[in-house]
């Protein structure tokens, strides 16, 4: 039962994802957020549900008809916890380094180290997103509503076919 709520998270995840990615194609970007759930995806900002409702559908079609890759985006809230932790540990490495040496050039190595895990955390990152917090396999799934809770507020409901 676990295994299918997360399984169902991931891919709605994905879609989640993928329809953020058809808006910004339509209407360019956006001040908006996303939350995925077992029964669907919330998203927060300005935005009307009839376009929300037609941005998942159309994204939902072009994932279940050869797009799967719109479910990994680089706007994720994956990629800056890793990016985040990545940094943490390089500026404490860095520190633990420069304590050890007993050098007072600490900030300076802390800042190569954290610039290298930025760009060492962007293919991590994705490679997150792409195994385990979203799911790009779709064919069975369906959305069923899209419902506003209020202004601001809207969740896409899906729901599987199986």
């Amino acid at each position: 039962m676990f295994a299918r709520w997360i399984n169902a998270t991931r891919r709605n995840h994905g879609l989640e994802h993928a329809t953020v990615a058809v808006l910004f194609e339509r209407r360019g970007p956006q001040r908006i957020a996303g939350r995925a759930s077992g029964d669907g995806f919330f998203i927060l900002g300005k935005l009307d549900a009839d376009v929300l409702d037609d941005c998942a559908h159309e994204a939902l079609r072009r994932m279940q008809y050869g797009q799967p890759e719109l479910a990994v985006s680089p706007l994720c809230g994956t990629n800056i916890a890793v990016t985040g932790f990545f940094t943490a540990a390089a500026a404490l490495l860095a520190k633990h380094r420069a304590d050890a040496a007993g050098r007072q050039d600490g900030f300076f190595n802390a800042a190569t180290w954290a610039m290298l895990a930025v760009v060492a955390a962007q293919p991590a990152g994705r490679w997150l997103q792409k195994f385990v917090t979203t799911r790009g396999d779709v064919d069975d799934l369906e959305i069923v509503e899209t419902k506003e809770f209020f202004p601001g507020v809207k969740k896409v409901f899906t729901r599987s076919r199986v």
